[in-house]
């Protein structure tokens, strides 16, 4: 089973402290690019994303083990109408 995580994955733990939790992946590498790793931890490969504000202390490869910091940020939030207001919108009105 693959399980994506979405985040912006940082190696600096004091920028990435400000941000809230600091999470970790630790593993070889499944694969590298410059916008994602795949890293993978137990059963599972763990994608994390990649950005240029990224640091490294080296260019992961293949097979390499690493720890990758990241954490997890909200890109958007949809509120949505709880069941008795979302009945009370799509029932007409009885006269």
């Amino acid at each position: 089973m693959k399980k994506t995580i979405i985040a912006l994955a940082s190696l600096a733990i004091g920028s990435a402290a400000f941000a809230g939790n600091t999470y970790q992946a630790t593993g070889p590498v499944v694969e590298v690019t410059d916008t994602k790793i795949v890293v993978q931890k137990d059963k599972e490969k763990w994608e994390i994303a990649r950005t240029a504000q990224t640091k490294t202390n080296g260019t992961p490869k293949v097979g390499d083990k690493v720890t990758v910091y990241y954490t997890m940020t909200a890109s958007s939030i949809e509120v949505k109408p709880d069941k008795a207001e979302a009945t009370e919108k799509e029932a007409p009105a009885k006269k």
